[in-house]
């Protein structure tokens, strides 16, 4: 049973998308410090197979704060990301995070 999870980073807040199985079983924001989303994490995603979020101001640091808390974190190019995360009715970070989290999977 794979999780995948999708994270739209901001400066302040986080929007974050957990999919299991091909369904949404997670959506909610945690302020953007990777050692508290790492701990949320953990909480709503025992085992994750991939956390994805986009390049962007705090993306390296994201990154390795994330992989040194053991999450398997992958940063895509936001350009990449973009033409996916345009498909989607409503523009929100929700939505662009589920749309991360099913990019993941």
């Amino acid at each position: 049973m794979d999780e995948y999870i999708g994270l739209d980073v901001s400066l302040k807040e986080t929007a974050v998308s957990i999919r299991r199985d091909g369904k949404r079983v997670w959506r909610g924001k945690c302020p953007s410090d990777p050692q508290l989303l790492a701990a949320l994490i953990r909480k709503h995603a025992p085992a994750p197979k991939r956390v994805v979020f986009e390049t962007g101001p705090l993306s390296v640091w994201f990154f390795h704060a994330l992989a040194a808390e053991g999450v398997p974190a992958i940063c895509i190019d936001a350009r990449h990301a973009k033409a996916a995360l345009d498909m989607a009715a409503n523009k929100t970070d929700a939505n662009d995070a589920d749309g991360l989290a099913h990019l993941a999977e």
